[in-house]
């Protein structure tokens, strides 16, 4: 399936607000393991103000390249590696603001720190789908088909 679409501006602020909220979820269960870096926190936040208009995509897309270079500083273990997927997700967020495709890695990247905590994955998926809008789900066809192996 080509990910290559034609979304509207609408339809992309309403995906990186929702991304920002996936992203913002795990973030809150993992600060500990954070280590008061502040960079995760400030992509969903540019996501958010993106989605606003009070924030141009290049510093939306500066925001997201920092989150995920915290990523590659966090700790291994379940709670570090938790971490290091709820910074991917909330750079993921902030990207959406570049290309609107990356909304749905933000809610993936979600899921796998959910997992990485021990939460039941598919009933977190559904969760995150359903916070959707109908109309902008089939924007996501990585999320709704995630989890059901290769294809």
């Amino acid at each position: 399936m080509s990910l290559t679409m034609s979304i509207s501006l609408t339809e992309q602020q309403a995906l990186a607000r929702w991304a920002a909220d996936c992203a913002q979820e795990v973030l809150a269960l993992c600060a500990e393991a954070a280590s008061g870096d502040p960079a995760p926190d400030q992509a969903v936040q540019a996501a958010r103000c993106w989605a606003a208009g009070e924030l141009d995509m290049s510093a939306a897309r500066q925001r997201a390249l920092a989150a995920h270079a915290a990523a590659r500083r966090w700790g291994e273990g379940s709670t570090g590696r938790a971490a290091q997927f709820a910074a991917r997700s909330a750079g993921h967020a902030a990207a959406t603001a570049h290309v609107g495709t990356h909304a749905q890695h933000a809610a993936i990247y979600a899921l796998k720190a959910w997992g990485a905590l021990g939460h039941h994955v598919p009933a977190e998926q559904q969760r995150l789908i359903a916070r959707l809008a109908p109309e902008l789900r089939p924007l996501v066809p990585r999320l709704l088909d995630y989890g059901r192996g290769p294809g």
